[in-house]
């Protein structure tokens, strides 16, 4: 599979999954821009080195995909100056917010009982079936906002992987990316260095044994089969990723067209 890092990719202290999206390839032979479109976790604990690198980026947009429970959790993303902050939730504050306090301070009776026996992994594969379902709106916003104004662009969500890592799945699609460079890209939110931190309300050992941490793993996993799960629901709705985008999307020929133009070499 394509490698789709660049060899100067930053190490960033306080800011999680950064990466430039650039260099992945289309369908018919083009590649997407390097320093158009970036992705990463929050940027709540951002340094100020890790700020000015931002800065330099000459960022227009960042997209922020967190809802109020997460900046409750987090602290609000630092403010980059001359940037333009959009936060368009991907999922509803009060949806999970009991869920992700017992991820935090369940026992492990607790957590085999709500993510145990495959539990997790049904959790996050519904979740991804019902973004691309329900959150036609707010993806149809941030792909018409790139073909207008928006770029450079980050966006980002808690741990960039999950509602980040499908709105970037979702526009690298709308330009013609091939499906195995999306997945690549999306997989590489597993490497240890990108993975987000999990923090659980006790630091003692049993809140980390080795059971708990394989019950959390699929909460905090990038795996194949949520993307495909989200690709299975274009397919079942829509019928393809082409009347999913105009007409789940209101994407136009030439919007699409103008996409293209603004993120492609």
């Amino acid at each position: 599979m394509t490698q789709q890092i660049p060899s100067t990719e930053p190490e960033l202290a306080g800011v999680r999954n950064f990466r430039d999206v650039g260099g992945l390839p289309t369908v018919d032979g083009r590649r997407v821009r390097h320093g158009v479109l970036f992705r990463s976790g929050h940027l709540a604990h951002a340094t100020d080195e890790d700020a000015a690198f931002l800065s330099g980026l000459g960022l227009h947009t960042i997209f922020d995909f967190r809802n109020a429970a997460d900046q409750k959790l987090e602290g609000p993303d630092v403010e980059l100056p001359g940037v333009r902050n959009v936060n368009l939730p991907l999922s509803d504050p009060a949806d999970g917010a009991e869920f992700w306090q017992m991820v935090r301070d369940g026992d492990v009776d607790q957590l085999r009982g709500i993510l145990g026996d495959g539990k997790a992994a049904n959790r996050m594969t519904a979740s991804y079936r019902s973004m691309v379902r329900e959150r036609t709106a707010e993806h149809a916003r941030v792909l018409h906002a790139l073909a207008e104004d928006s770029l450079p662009a980050l966006m980002h969500c808690a741990a960039g992987k999950d509602r980040a890592g499908l709105s970037v799945a979702v526009t690298l699609l709308a330009v013609g990316v091939e499906r195995d460079a999306i997945l690549g890209d999306y997989l590489e939110s597993n490497a240890l260095h990108r993975r987000y931190k999990v923090r659980r309300s006790s630091a003692s050992g049993e809140a980390y044994s080795p059971e708990i941490m394989e019950l959390l793993s699929p909460l905090f996993d990038a795996r194949e089969e949520y993307l495909a799960a989200a690709f299975e629901t274009v397919e079942e709705i829509w019928g393809g990723s082409d009347a999913y985008l105009e007409q789940g999307l209101g994407l136009s020929p030439e919007t699409r067209e103008r996409l293209r133009d603004r993120l492609l070499d």
